[in-house]
């Protein structure tokens, strides 16, 4: 059965709010226009965000809208922190452009083929390729296309995916560049395995208990101690007990740092580091050494994202502490993935919903991460970014790898979605509504809109536009 025509007989797994009305058959839904939105929010006000090579960056949103010849629409996004978001905007829209006048029915079909028709603007694939500003503007469109597919399904992303057959879930995917790593018959191959267990994973998501959740709210480099120690203890006041740090400024303010979130945090609980590129590998290596009494899981992004012998360096000079190695967030393409993988470079996978040109890539890295035996730690962040990986995480442990994933949690200005990401007791709360979670409410987009939105017409606003650019 082609996906465009998924069998929805299941409809009775899903609650009845999240089912889509009367429907045209798929093949009559087609896509008419779109419209795009450059958002951005405001988080260098309070220091959300901050890190060591992001000092004050304003959370950002290239937002594409798909319209249709129904009242049906779908909504993606890429994830930026300010200045460069109109050129992910201006990029989506002239890829977007090749969705117009093509049917939901077409498109779903063979979705492996349109992913790789949508790369394949030969003048808009030279100045990536599948890279950049470019890739981002791509993973815009395509988060929207299957946002519109789960919608018209009247299904969550995560059980869009989990309901495909093994071999539907790689027709979604381009194996180019990845044949070496991992082929279609061996990936499913891999994904029959875990059909049978499949319906016990499930049933943790129905029980809110597949995605156990770590925060780096408390973390960022530019919050005051006091602040840091508050925010800690809020967090595990509500049973979030995993946390992850900011480092990469003066070492010995590191340590200081480290010191009072250990004190706070317990010695039990888990801890990991995030360095945003900062360092050389050397400095990375000499660094780490320093911080291990302060037992952190990971580091993350100890140096430059494109350098896999770096990290492949860093990964083994760490490996006698007992500290892993994590990369992904600024990672371009499956094609460095793989490559990560292929060196042995990390312990931990950590696919980027928006940096990744949609899904349909961050399936194949799912796919070689789960050959390769190497665990997927999501980046989130973000406004709308981790409301993303919920589902990504969930469609993982429930489908690809039967492991859970622990997924980064931040909830700066989630007060402008209409389906915000929710934690209890440690773990996410699994999404239930239709498509895939990310759509601003109109007041939102009013106000945040750069340049013309209402906040950024204000006082506050202007002062970030006319000050000093960090």
């Amino acid at each position: 059965m082609a996906p465009g025509l998924l069998n929805i007989s299941n409809e009775d797994d899903i609650p009845s709010s999240t089912l889509a009305g009367s429907r045209l058959p798929i093949s009559d839904i087609k896509i008419v226009g779109f419209e795009t939105y450059d958002l951005r929010f405001p988080t260098s006000l309070d220091a959300s965000g901050s890190d060591a090579m992001n000092p004050s960056g304003d959370y950002s949103a290239a937002h594409v809208r798909l319209t249709t010849n129904t009242d049906l629409t779908g909504h993606g996004i890429s994830f930026t922190i300010g200045r460069g978001n109109d050129l992910c905007t201006a990029a989506a829209r002239a890829i977007a452009e090749r969705l117009v006048g093509k049917t939901l029915g077409e498109l779903t079909a063979d979705m492996g083929r349109t992913w790789r028709y949508l790369v394949s603007d030969s003048q808009m694939r030279w100045v990536g390729p599948e890279k950049g500003v470019v890739h981002l503007g791509l993973s815009a469109c395509v988060n929207a296309l299957w946002d519109l597919w789960a919608r018209y399904l009247g299904k969550p992303l995560w059980k869009l995916v989990c309901d495909l057959t093994p071999e539907e879930f790689v027709a979604c995917i381009d194996f180019r560049y990845i044949v070496d790593a991992i082929t279609p018959e061996e990936a499913v191959a891999l994904l029959r395995g875990l059909e049978k267990t499949k319906a016990a994973r499930v049933r943790d998501a129905r029980s809110n208990r597949a995605v156990p959740a770590y925060t780096t709210q408390a973390g960022w480099l530019g919050f005051s101690d006091e602040k840091m120690v508050e925010l800690i203890r809020s967090n595990l006041a509500v049973g979030m007990d995993k946390f992850k740090l900011k480092v990469g400024g003066d070492i010995k303010d590191d340590r200081r740092r480290l010191k009072i979130a250990r004190d706070t945090i317990g010695h039990d609980r888990m801890l990991m580091v995030d360095a945003n590129q900062v360092w050389s590998v050397p400095d990375a290596i000499e660094n780490m050494k320093k911080l291990v009494e302060f037992k952190p899981v990971f580091i993350e992004e100890p140096t430059s994202p494109d350098d896999i012998l770096g990290h492949a360096a860093i990964r083994k000079a760490l490996k006698p502490y007992g500290v892993g190695v994590a990369t992904g967030e600024h990672c371009q393409n499956r094609v460095i993935f793989k490559q990560l993988l292929q060196a042995d470079a990390i312990d931990y996978c950590q696919i980027d919903a928006c940096r990744l040109g949609g899904v349909n890539e961050v399936l194949a890295v799912l796919l070689m991460a789960k050959k390769f035996n190497v665990p997927i730690v999501p980046h989130s962040g973000g406004i709308g970014l981790n409301e993303y990986t919920q589902h990504l995480a969930l469609l993982n442990y429930i489908c690809v790898s039967g492991e859970k994933s622990l997924l980064e949690h931040i909830n700066s200005f989630s007060e402008v979605l209409k389906h915000p990401v929710q934690t209890k007791d440690g773990y996410f709360v699994t999404p239930w509504e239709a498509g895939y979670s990310v759509e601003y409410k109109p007041e939102a987009i009013a106000a945040y809109e750069y340049p013309s939105g209402s906040f950024w017409t204000s006082e506050k606003g202007l002062g970030i536009i006319n000050g000093p650019k960090a």
